[in-house]
This record gives C-alpha cells, sequence and structure tokens, in this order.
C-alpha cells in the first residue's frame, strides 16, 4: 500500500488524502460490525463459514492499511528511497502481524465468540479514530 501511495500520490494526492479517512472508517465499519453481528450468532452457524473468506480478508486488509497508502502518498513529496521505506514498512508489519496471529490463535481458542467481539470492536474504534484524527486533528 505505500508503494501505491506513493505513486498515486504523484499523479493524484489531493484527490486520495481528501477521502482515505471516509473509506477506512466505512471499511472497519463494515467488517467490524459484521464481526460484532456474528459473535452472537449460534456457534453451529460458524463452523459452516470459512472465517478467511477472501472476500472479508481482502476488505479487512485495505480497510487497515489505508493509512499505509496515505503514508505513501505523503513519501511522494520526500526524498527518500521508497524500497528501503518499503522493506521497513513490509518487514515490521510480516512480523507484528506474526506475533499478532499467535496471540490470536490462543485467545480466540479459549474465548471464541468473546475475541470475535473485541475483534469487531478494536476495528469500528480504529475505524472512528481515523475519522475523528482527519476531521478534527488533520494537521495543516
Amino acid at each position: 500500500m505505500p508503494l501505491i501511495g506513493y505513486f498515486a500520490g504523484t499523479l493524484f494526492a489531493d484527490k486520495i488524502l481528501n477521502v482515505e479517512h471516509w473509506v477506512a472508517f466505512v471499511l472497519l465499519g463494515l467488517v467490524g460490525g459484521n464481526m460484532i453481528r456474528e459473535s452472537f450468532s449460534k456457534e453451529e452457524e460458524k463452523v459452516k463459514e470459512n472465517p478467511f473468506n477472501f472476500i472479508k480478508m481482502l476488505l479487512l486488509a485495505i480497510a487497515t492499511s489505508i493509512d499505509a497508502l496515505a503514508v505513501g502518498v505523503t513519501f511522494a513529496f520526500f526524498q527518500l528511497n521508497i524500497f528501503i521505506a518499503i522493506i521497513i514498512i513490509g518487514l515490521t508489519t510480516f512480523i507484528i502481524s506474526i506475533i499478532g496471529v499467535k496471540i490470536g490463535n490462543i485467545f480466540g481458542i479459549k474465548f471464541k465468540s468473546k475475541a470475535e467481539f473485541v475483534g469487531g470492536a478494536v476495528l469500528v474504534i480504529l475505524g472512528v479514530k481515523i475519522l475523528i484524527e482527519h476531521l478534527f486533528f488533520k494537521a495543516g
């Protein structure tokens, strides 16, 4: 996403920066709200559904990396090696994601629907945080 943002930033930065917080808010709200709704459904229904559904994972990946896209846009305005920045961002994200999956597996097995509810709530809160930051605390 930072690389996409970097190239998009060189083309049309002003258009992306005006809507990225709304896109993140809507996508995180939808995915998080759906997770909260599913946390209240019966266990038998959950077994039938694939938790790693491609569409869900794609929406979640896009929603949680909208800020990385915005960072990539800002990179377009600085004199830096974009490929080194992307490698550092990628490695950091990879390591933290592995740790998150391991922790998620431990707590997911123990707490099941409670963990799904908390995960959904975190996504909704993250979406609201992004929106509030951009609407009320926007630099410049």
